[in-house]
């Protein structure tokens, strides 16, 4: 085996994979989905304080957190150069910065999986009062069955 390689089996790209179209192709896909999230989300919020909503149900600050926190890391994550990450062995040698710009960007990436994990939480913990409160039994309600 290569002293140079990482994994037991190797993984080769498949030629399309190495197409700059392809690469467009993601990251546009990656922004328009992140884009709709975000208006969905705002959409939804704006609905829920309306008074044709009909509903007692508000957008409350904790389900805005995810949002919050995933906008943050995309905007971190997007405000790094890609070239200050490798910045100690070409231009900007000896200042540090590519350290920096590589914490810089560990932060952006925490701060999308925070946003990402917490709204599967804030689903998962609203899904599941849902399920519990709709299937409360209290002393006044009646079972009929045949």
């Amino acid at each position: 085996m290569e002293e140079e390689r990482l994994w037991k089996f190797g993984f080769t790209k498949p030629e399309w994979l190495k197409s700059i179209w392809v690469r467009n192709a993601g990251v546009y896909g990656a922004g328009a989905l992140f884009s709709l999230a975000f208006y969905v989300m705002l959409d939804s919020a704006v609905w829920s304080r309306s008074a044709r909503n009909g509903s007692d149900i508000h957008v409350k600050f904790v389900d805005w957190l995810p949002l919050i926190f995933s906008s943050l890391g995309m905007l971190i994550i997007n405000s790094v150069e890609k070239q200050r990450l490798s910045a100690d062995s070409f231009s900007y040698s000896g200042s540090g910065v590519a350290w920096k710009a590589r914490v810089v960007l560990f932060l952006g990436f925490a701060a999308l999986a925070g946003g990402m994990a917490g709204g599967v939480t804030v689903f998962v913990l609203n899904s599941v009062l849902l399920w519990v409160s709709q299937n409360m039994e209290d002393e006044y309600s009646y079972n009929l069955s045949l």
